[in-house]
């Protein structure tokens, strides 16, 4: 199976909603995989640490509502390609070097990120997780059901970056994802970062402010008796990304 990039119009070959455009690996390679993620996410987080907190002047609200278990999932409004380094950074590192599980887990556009061998290797490695662009990918969703169980994802309810700053709505995917594992939900709001990477721009900001709110976990005991729907999973969303508008606006109105 073959899918066109929109971008450059290169052809992605996939399989399962993977990318198999690389040589087949051996199980030496798959064996390592786990221990070089591990190695390059946390080597790239100290660079991303240094870029928001040392060049850019970045302030973390709320860490102390994520308590380091496994089966987190963490929902936040999306403004950047680079939102989900400034939320594992800031409420994971440095623990992940040696809570190995705390590495969070994103989905990303098969398009934006797996259109190469080599941006498909560091994607990979980054732990991305491959999703196709324009219809539902039954092969992502189960991976993130597979990783969530026993780690930690980060999830952009809103699907695409805001283009004015401002928290949108977000669709029922991760409220269907959160009503499988029943993992602790952790509503996220950012601020500033589209000042640092503004859409279009690819040459990034320095001495910027950048404010993220890190809030308590979302209560949906009563959502979870209800059983798996389209309806309740968008109740659940709903819930979370009402408090993630919350934040975000509490955060605009002390910048």
């Amino acid at each position: 199976m073959t899918q066109t990039n929109g971008n450059n119009r290169k052809p992605v070959n996939l399989k399962h909603g993977r990318l198999i455009e690389a040589p087949v690996r051996s199980k030496l390679f798959l064996s390592l995989l786990p221990y070089t993620s591990w190695l390059i996410t946390n080597i790239t987080a100290v660079g991303f640490a240094i870029y928001f907190f040392l060049l850019n002047r970045t302030t973390v609200t709320g860490r102390m509502n994520v308590d380091h278990s496994r089966n987190t999932l963490l929902l936040a409004n999306h403004q950047t390609y680079i939102d989900s380094w400034l939320i594992g950074v800031s409420a994971f590192f440095p623990h992940t070097w040696w809570r190995p599980w705390l590495l969070p887990w994103n989905p990303a556009a098969i398009e934006n990120l797996f259109h190469t061998r080599a941006w498909a290797w560091l994607a990979e490695q980054w732990r991305c997780i491959p999703v196709k662009e324009g219809r539902r990918d039954i092969g992502a969703l189960k991976r993130i059901l597979s990783v969530l169980r026993t780690g930690t994802v980060v999830m952009f309810p809103e699907g695409r970056r805001s283009r004015n700053g401002d928290v949108g709505t977000g669709v029922a995917g991760p409220g269907f994802i959160a009503l499988k594992t029943f993992p602790t939900v952790i509503p996220v709001a950012i601020y500033g970062i589209e000042d640092v990477y503004p859409i279009g721009n690819f040459s990034p900001g320095f001495g910027k402010r950048i404010r993220i709110a890190i809030g308590e976990p979302i209560d949906y005991e009563d959502l979870k008796k209800r059983g798996r729907s389209k309806e309740t999973a968008q109740e659940l969303v709903d819930r979370v990304m009402d408090r993630v508008r919350e934040m975000h606006d509490e955060l605009r109105r002390n910048n």
